[in-house]
C-alpha cells in the first residue's frame, strides 16, 4: 500500500511541476538548419509535455549580440530554463527528447 501511495504522491508531484510555469530562451543564430531543427523540437517537446504552460522566446544571437554575450552563450543552439528554478542550459538541435525533458526537469 506504502508504495502505491508513494507512486500516486510522485505522479502528483511531476503533473504539478508541469503545471508551473516555464520560461525559456533559446538561442540560435540566423536560420541555419540547426537551428530551424531546434526550435521545431523545442516547441514539439513543450506542446507535448507542457500544454500551453511555458513561454518560449526565440533568440538570434546574429542580431542581438549583446544578449548572447551578457547571458554567456557560448554554443548554438542553447535552451536556457529561466524558470522554475534550477536554471538549466541545454545545447544542441534537441533531438534527444529525454536529454532535453530530463534538462527541463521533467
Amino acid at each position: 500500500m506504502d508504495e502505491l501511495n508513494g507512486s500516486t504522491e510522485s505522479k502528483k508531484a511531476l503533473k504539478s511541476r508541469r503545471m508551473e510555469n516555464y520560461v525559456l530562451h533559446l538561442y540560435i543564430k540566423d536560420m541555419s538548419l540547426k537551428s530551424v531543427r531546434a526550435i521545431k523540437n523545442v516547441k514539439q517537446i513543450c506542446d507535448e509535455n507542457l500544454q500551453g504552460h511555458y513561454q518560449l522566446d526565440v533568440i538570434d544571437i546574429s542580431q542581438q549580440p549583446i544578449l548572447a554575450r551578457e547571458r554567456q552563450i557560448i554554443a548554438i543552439p542553447t535552451l536556457v530554463k529561466e524558470s522554475p528554478m534550477p536554471l538549466r542550459r541545454l545545447v544542441g538541435d534537441m533531438s534527444n527528447t529525454e536529454r532535453v525533458l530530463a534538462g527541463l526537469g521533467l
